[in-house]
């Protein structure tokens, strides 16, 4: 496997653990309705464990070209948000009902 998908996977598996630890924290709320600031949780939990992930891609992607490098940052975004936003879901979910 090359080394991009290796990012690109970690990235999706930190986006899973994180939705998993965000729908933890949202459902011991006892309030009905919307926590309050959840949007602000999200964000803030999320861009702490994107960091993470940034820095383990840096690490891993040392031995890569110049021209790979610069998609590091970028590589697994996406399945990163979409995983986190769907196991917060299904966490919340799951552990509400």
């Amino acid at each position: 496997m090359d080394l991009l998908d290796k990012i690109y996977y970690m990235r999706a598996i930190m986006g899973v653990f994180c939705g998993i630890v965000l729908g933890i924290i949202f459902s011991t709320y006892q309030l009905p309705g919307v926590v309050p600031g959840s949007v602000g949780i999200i964000i803030m939990l999320g861009l702490l464990f994107y960091i993470i992930s940034y820095i383990a891609a840096k690490k891993m992607g040392l031995r890569l070209k110049t021209e790979d490098r610069k998609k590091v940052s970028t590589n697994g975004v996406f399945p990163f948000i979409f995983l986190l936003i769907m196991f917060t879901i299904v966490t919340y979910t799951g552990l509400r009902t």
